[in-house]
């Protein structure tokens, strides 16, 4: 299946284009969901330009596996749970206008920060600091455990829908439904060795950018003008401006970002060792599993990230399954981007 949505780049709910779906959430703009700039008394000073600007806080942690997580949690704390995940280079703050949204429709919303990110701390100094994919799934079904969570809907972007996916292929018996932008993004290292056109390989700079030493020094020096450049170049119509991105740039300031980022790039490659531990799952993940639990996959018409086209993983979802385009100008970003489109797909996705 395949539907399209035709949005502003940031509409909010009675946008007649989401139609029946979007009433679910209550047909009420929580404070947190108002634009940039309007007065709130929940929102926050942003990092600079005088601006206010809402912020997911207050943050809570708990010592979940190898971590101490950060992480802002909303809605009922008998709602169903819904995990909503980002990636790289951005923060919790994806989810600042989805988050209110499933709250107020009667969610126990969770947003974790991603080991590396934000508020999240690793437990020990000498646990090693490991980007690679299961890892981070590992980290999640962690935090679940943690906090009591039997089972959930799990979405995510980029880094966090990779993770979504594999927490659904491996562990579905813990999943209600999975929301993933850009679809099937699970992956092995044997395939990030087989070369590409030479305009796919252009479109992975970073990647090669990341496998140099030079590479290492110069994110870990220019993290915050390179994620800014990584945002312009995935989103080139998302007019985002200066606290917004500031807001997220915070999270870089994690002593264990730079070292996450780099071994994931470099493990994609085959350039760095990952755990033993994770080997199985690794080598059932190779094996591209499919994913039953059902699934909505979201694509902005405007991604400028690298992605596949939905035509490519459509049979990787053997169970009930929908693909939305949605259109406006929407990039990678998408759940910061069209936060009703994304809202609206996490309260359908159990009802394929």
């Amino acid at each position: 299946m395949s539907r399209s949505f035709n949005l502003p780049r940031r509409s909010f709910i009675g946008t007649a284009s989401i139609g029946v779906a979007i009433s679910q959430l209550g047909g009420i703009v929580p404070a947190l969901a108002q634009p940039a700039g309007s007065s709130s008394s929940s929102e926050a000073a942003a990092p600079r330009g005088g601006a206010s600007l809402k912020r997911l806080e207050p943050l809570k942690n708990i010592d979940a596996g190898v971590l101490k997580v950060g992480y802002f949690e909303a809605g009922p704390a008998h709602g169903a749970p819904v995990i909503l995940l980002h990636g790289w280079p951005y923060d919790i703050h994806t989810y600042v206008d989805v988050a209110p949204l499933l709250a107020k429709a009667g969610y126990r919303v969770i947003v974790p920060h991603l080991r590396g990110y934000g508020t999240t701390r690793f437990l020990s100094s000498e646990t090693v600091r490991n980007g690679q994919q299961a890892a981070i799934a590992v980290d999640m079904l962690a935090l679940m455990d943690a906090l009591k969570i039997e089972k959930a809907i799990v979405a995510g972007c980029d880094w966090g829908a990779r993770t979504a996916c594999i927490m659904a292929a491996l562990w579905p018996h813990r999943v209600n439904a999975l929301v993933s932008v850009s679809g099937y993004l699970i992956g092995s290292q044997a395939s990030g060795k087989i070369p590409l056109p030479p305009q796919a390989e252009l479109q992975w700079w970073y990647q090669y950018y990341f496998a140099t030493e030079r590479g290492r020094e110069g994110y870990d020096k220019n993290r915050k003008d390179f994620a800014k450049l990584i945002w312009q170049l995935a989103s080139p119509k998302w007019d985002f401006d200066a606290a917004t991105f500031e807001r997220s740039a915070l999270a870089f300031d994690n002593p264990d970002h730079v070292n996450i980022v780099i071994h994931n790039y470099r493990w994609r490659l085959g350039l760095a060792e990952g755990e033993a531990k994770y080997l199985d799952l690794e080598d059932r993940l190779a094996r591209g599993p499919a994913i039953t639990v059902p699934t909505i996959t979201l694509e902005g018409d405007a991604n400028g990230a690298p992605h596949p086209d939905a035509s490519t993983y459509a049979k990787r979802f053997s169970g009930p399954y929908a693909h939305r385009l949605i259109k406006g100008g929407i990039g990678h970003n998408l759940p910061q981007e069209a936060p009703d489109a994304f809202a609206s797909a996490v309260v359908d996705s159990v009802r394929l």
